[in-house]
């Protein structure tokens, strides 16, 4: 790559863990000595994180979903194209990837980064017309970026036709790795020093699977009674699972952390940063429908601390050698999951070696200076390549 290399990472909003991944690329990006663009919705976490790396930070105004509105964003990228000429576009996201796409249409070196597939959210027609424009818009990607071999397959199953790069999400690991112990965690957060705590991490929503862990909760409290659960994060989904979370209210109880939820269910909104809820944690579940490959739980991993994850795409990828057999779970199965919570919340001794080995794992495989690097030979490939031609333009 010719210094100082541009890169302009387009990003669609509403989604913590992905903003996440952009922020530790960028600064990976920024330490390289490349010159980072960042267009996505101002005054989000990611446009004010960006902004500290020391990234040029471009408002990008867009909805989460394609709608009337797909034209006008487009229009937009094509704008900041031409304004900011960058070497390259990375594109994150299913809407974002589209909008960038039709923007450029191969006039720059394009990269696209699913974060799982958008099909995988719907089924029936909207299922149908996702793996549609997936496969369509793939004529404009000199190469899909997937976090995980098994998000590669299913695109690939589906039909998508591209050229191919794995890499797998990291983190930093030492931020993670470092800091308050359990104990203070809990004292400066006001949760009860002692209680058996776990901690699901993520975007309210039906990805994420919280209504099955809620679905699963009481019979985790059948067998140890003073456990907790605190749900880190915001979304479309919160209303129903606040209504969902009721039956577990005591008489006269109030939830910790100026919470709206009952006593042995905690929800906390959205949050700046994770990391002192998984230092409080005892145990880190992620019951996720579909993932490519989930940010959270390796965030948890990297600070010493077991996580129960369900067996979709990425989560086997993630997990150190011989961790299945206690860390994983079929999707959407409630008795499954209240299974794998009580016997990891009754084994104290096995969580903590399962902890200690999660996180020498990741410091091993996932560090985000790596995933960096990774994606920086990519960049090098892609734009030392000869340009193809498009053979299929859009109709005016």
């Amino acid at each position: 790559m010719r210094p100082p290399f541009t890169a302009l990472h387009v990003v669609q909003p509403g989604d913590g863990g992905v903003a996440r991944v952009v922020t530790d690329v960028v600064g990976a990006q920024l330490e390289l000595g490349m010159r980072v663009a960042v267009a996505c919705p101002p005054g989000t976490p990611l446009a004010v994180a960006a902004d500290v790396c020391g990234a040029d930070v471009h408002p990008w105004r867009a909805g989460r979903e394609p709608g009337p509105r797909l034209v006008a964003e487009s229009r937009r990228i094509a704008e900041l194209v031409d304004l900011v000429r960058p070497d390259l576009v990375h594109a994150h996201s299913a809407k974002a990837g589209l909008a960038a796409r039709i923007a450029v249409r191969g006039r720059v070196p394009t990269v696209y980064q699913p974060h799982a597939w958008s099909f995988e959210a719907v089924d029936g027609v909207a299922g149908a017309l996702a793996r549609y424009w997936e496969r369509w818009a793939a004529r404009w990607t000199d190469r899909v970026i997937c976090v995980s071999d098994a998000e590669r397959l299913r695109g690939q199953r589906a039909g998508v036709r591209a050229l191919w790069s794995v890499v797998h999400n990291g983190v930093d690991a030492q931020r993670f790795r470092t800091g308050p112990g359990r104990g203070a965690a809990r004292a400066a957060l006001g949760l009860p020093p002692s209680a058996p705590l776990v901690v699901c991490v993520g975007r309210l929503c039906r990805q994420k699977g919280q209504d099955t862990l809620l679905e699963a909760w009481t019979a985790v409290l059948d067998r140890v009674p003073h456990a907790r659960l605190v749900l880190v994060g915001d979304g479309p989904a919160a209303g129903a699972l606040h209504a969902a979370a009721e039956r577990f209210r005591g008489p006269g109880a109030a939830g910790a952390v100026g919470a709206v939820g009952p006593p042995s269910v905690t929800f906390t909104g959205a949050v700046a940063d994770p990391a002192p809820w998984y230092r409080a944690a005892d145990l880190v579940v992620q019951p996720s429908r579909w993932e490519g490959m989930a940010l959270a739980p390796l965030e948890a991993m990297a600070g010493g601390r077991p996580v129960l994850l369900t067996d979709v795409d990425g989560a086997r990828e993630s997990l150190p050698p011989g961790h299945a057999t206690y860390c994983l779970i079929p999707p959407g199965d409630p008795a499954a999951l209240a299974k794998g919570l009580t016997v990891l919340l009754q084994r104290p001794v096995l969580r903590e070696a399962l902890g200690r080995q999660a996180q020498q794992h990741v410091l091993r495989r996932f560090d985000v200076r790596r995933a960096g690097a990774a994606i920086a030979d990519v960049y090098r490939e892609v734009t030392a390549a000869p340009r193809h031609e498009l053979r299929e333009p859009i109709s005016q």
